[in-house]
């Protein structure tokens, strides 16, 4: 992503931290990153994919002029993540951390039951994603744009295909090429 902003001059507006494995923490880490950087005269863009997808709708949603592309996104992060509950180990990383009952609690307090505007959402969700349901997820974002691939999978390795969608629907000008980063 960050490189199909480079190529129009847009990766200035890029911010991809590693969050905090607690959620509390990783929202945190991101409100604070929005009021630091944010150009209140540009519209905020949240961007995420799987939980990250699951914080960006909860992003968007308390900012009113935000808009939102989440890929693949946890719906029901607290029912789907509850079972996970001890010391777990960062796909990336490797690095472990532990994931408590009261991680559990602060996803549900994250999760939005309805979209205030779903016209400010664009998912993109694999019907082969092997760990979420996409019909869940299309029936959440009922009335945002939607991409259902047929096929894929959960990590949507095929994502530089779907980049003049996305910018399309952000309103960047297209990227010249698709590229993987």
């Amino acid at each position: 992503m960050k490189k199909a902003l480079q190529s129009v001059g847009l990766d200035a507006l890029w911010h991809c931290p590693q969050l905090n494995t607690s959620p509390k923490q990783a929202i945190e880490q991101c409100q604070q990153l929005i009021r630091a950087h944010h150009d209140q005269a540009q519209p905020l863009i949240v961007m995420g994919s799987s939980l990250g997808g699951f914080y960006a709708t909860y992003l968007a949603e308390q900012w009113p002029s935000a808009k939102a592309v989440v890929l693949n996104p946890v719906v029901y992060a607290a029912r789907d993540l509850a079972h996970y509950v001890g010391t777990l180990s960062n796909f990336h990383t490797g690095a472990t951390f532990d994931f408590s009952p009261d991680d559990v609690q602060a996803l549900a307090k994250l999760e939005i039951d309805h979209l205030t505007d779903p016209a400010r959402y664009m998912l993109i969700a694999a019907t082969g994603d092997e760990l979420l349901d996409w019909r869940e997820m299309a029936a959440h974002y009922e009335g945002a744009q939607q991409t259902i691939i047929s096929g894929g999978d959960h990590g949507l390795s095929d994502f530089p295909q779907y980049l003049d969608k996305i910018f399309t629907f952000l309103g960047l000008p297209t990227p010249a090429t698709p590229t993987a980063n």
